[in-house]
């Protein structure tokens, strides 16, 4: 059984802090179950290329509001506090905070918890994971 509380993550190794977004991660790839959960934070007025090449994330906003935009066709999503968004066709888009968003964030395969996005919004493959 794995019993965690956020405030043992924040300011340690697994809360990840970039310009556009912090993230804590509640669980990571060494807790072998399968899949990761996140804390995110998005902040207000920011934009995020996002292309997740490598891994399924299902997202659930808890806090605030922003939209989604698909790069390939420019469909805009608006998202706010109760919607979820699950990215199962690795859709690169563009995250878009019209407020501090907060979002709960699952991966698969599981993130090992201190990911950044590349220049191209991808997070790195799994070692061992296969897309």
């Amino acid at each position: 059984m794995i019993v965690r509380k956020l405030e043992e993550i924040i300011g340690a190794v697994n809360d990840v802090d970039t310009p556009n977004w912090y993230s804590r991660r509640l669980l990571t790839a060494s807790d072998s179950v399968g899949f990761s959960l996140n804390d995110t934070h998005i902040r207000a007025g920011t934009e995020t290329l996002i292309w997740y090449q490598n891994h399924i994330e299902a997202v659930y906003c808890i806090e605030g509001h922003g939209e989604i935009e698909l790069t390939e066709d420019g469909r805009v999503y608006p998202i706010c506090s109760g919607t979820l968004y699950t990215l199962n066709g690795h859709e690169r888009h563009l995250l878009r905070a019209k407020s501090d968003m907060r979002m709960i964030c699952v991966f698969n395969p599981p993130l090992t918890g201190t990911e950044v996005h590349d220049a191209n919004g991808v997070y790195p493959a799994a070692a061992g994971a296969q897309d």
